[in-house]
């Protein structure tokens, strides 16, 4: 291991950044909190109303309680995939709550259950009018198929089974990132075309009644939050700030494939970008302009620049190697809480690996904490080995951070096994972790085993940070 050792004395009372920083956590805590808490009253209000119309008395029979339970499961599904569009619409509120990865996250993990109440939904109603009409599932399968809008429906189903059996890490890895994201649209389409049968067939969203304002005001406000944060506000940024390919650098040895891109443009800091954040980057050329590269910035932005450091790991990302000086680039952000806003302690821990070394690298630029506060671990394949290792190392000289590099090809752990076989691990390379703020970003299972130490040794969930490194 390669070591830079800054000496710092330290106060040994809480500081009053540390007071600010706590009520500063706090007080996400709580909006992530009342944001879990309207998401979970929101099925509970879909039911109610339901109930409350009339639908509590419709389990006098085995056919009435088959077909309740199956409006409940379309009702629930329904909620469920207006939650995923505001979790994918990147609403401000949410994405400062709780960050761009976590919300993704939690509208990934919502995709089976919905399928499966979708699946409910159709097999209950099927039953449920069988019992009533005592005729054969057939026969009621073919009047039902008559019923207005339910073709449009069955298409809306079929476009988002595609979608969830796209989304699965097994599909997923196979596809290009291009390619899962046009699929992915199709989910858009999949709403529009199942939400007419809600409203065309019975009377359950009546005119006037409290359902159907609910269901209309809860629809059109989920895709207005679509169309504003991801149509109109990205093109208003790009135009406010004119953003155009100032230099492409490479980085490191040209095996690497990894390559600096520096941008100019008008009034940057109007951004509000920190240090570890990203952006979703559109380059305007022939070939390029419809593909989104989310990318971190790997400098904070200054005065009428910025820049991300890329690695070449597919065909968008190569082909970015090639883009000319002058051409002109869209942008979508900031996003994320890979940054400042998530602080909770006066020290700071910054883990990274491979090209995750780039939000770490502007994170490091832009935090605040006094000389020996800050400690800075890069995995790394050989000594002095690293992209943009250079710069981080200047950063820490200047700013009396500790660096660390830890050499060698990966073990069974996030270390080498020669440094386990030395008894290192997290807490021995940063004393002080289980009193930091610890931020990690690397290549996916490297993390979560990092994360899952880093739990171990007895860091709170609200200390540690992860940015994926992955879609």
């Amino acid at each position: 291991m390669a070591f830079l050792v800054h000496d710092a004395r330290h106060l040994e009372r809480p500081s009053r950044r540390l007071v600010d920083r706590a009520a500063r956590g706090t007080r996400r805590l709580w909006r992530v909190d009342v944001l879990q808490a309207l998401a979970v009253a929101s099925v509970a209000v879909a039911i109610a109303l339901f109930l409350a119309d009339g639908g509590a008395t419709r389990f006098a029979d085995p056919g009435a309680a088959l077909t309740s339970l199956g409006i409940i499961a379309g009702l629930v599904a329904t909620d469920h995939v207006l939650v995923m569009l505001l979790l994918a619409a990147r609403v401000p509120l949410i994405e400062r709550a709780v960050g761009h990865d976590a919300a993704m996250a939690l509208h990934g993990r919502l995709g089976k259950p919905v399928l499966y109440l979708l699946v409910a939904h159709g097999m209950l109603l099927v039953a449920g009018y069988t019992a009533a009409d005592g005729i054969d599932v057939v026969a009621e399968v073919v009047t039902i198929w008559n019923l207005p809008d339910l073709p449009l429906a069955m298409l809306g189903f079929a476009l988002f089974v595609v979608v969830v059996v796209t989304s699965l890490v097994t599909v997923r890895r196979r596809l290009r990132y291009e390619v899962w994201q046009l699929v992915h649209l199709l989910s858009y389409a999949a709403v529009l075309a199942a939400l007419p049968h809600q409203f065309s067939v019975g009377g359950l969203f009546a005119e006037g009644g409290w359902q159907r304002w609910y269901w209309l005001v809860f629809a059109v406000g989920s895709f207005a939050a679509i169309v504003v944060f991801r149509v109109v506000v990205p093109i208003a940024t790009s135009m406010r700030h004119r953003l155009v390919v100032e230099s492409v650098v490479p980085v490191g040895r040209p095996i690497d494939g990894v390559f600096s891109i520096t941008m100019r443009g008008r009034r940057l800091e109007t951004l509000a970008a920190s240090g570890g954040q990203f952006f979703i980057w559109r380059f305007l050329a022939g070939g390029q302009w419809w593909q989104a590269h989310p990318y971190s910035l790997s400098a904070v932005p200054h005065s009428d620049r910025l820049r991300i450091t890329v690695r070449a790991l597919g065909d968008g990302s190569s082909s970015l190697a090639r883009i000319a000086p002058g051409t002109r680039v869209a942008l979508e952000g900031p996003y994320g809480i890979f940054s400042e806003a998530a602080r909770t302690r006066d020290r700071i821990a910054l883990v990274g690996a491979g090209i995750g070394v780039t939000p770490i690298r502007s994170l490091l630029e832009q935090a605040t904490f006094r000389p020996g506060e800050a400690t800075v671990v890069l995995r790394t394949t050989a000594p002095g080995d690293g992209w943009l290792l250079d710069e981080v190392a200047d950063l820490c000289r200047s700013r009396g951070a500790t660096l660390l590099t830890v050499p060698g090809p990966r073990g069974r752990g996030w270390l080498p096994d020669a440094a386990e076989r030395e008894g290192l691990g997290l807490a021995a390379l940063v004393p002080a972790v289980a009193d930091s703020d610890l931020y990690v970003c690397g290549p996916r299972g490297w993390a979560e085993q990092l994360i899952a130490e880093a739990r171990a040794v007895g860091l709170a969930p609200e200390q540690i940070h992860h940015e994926r490194f992955d879609w």
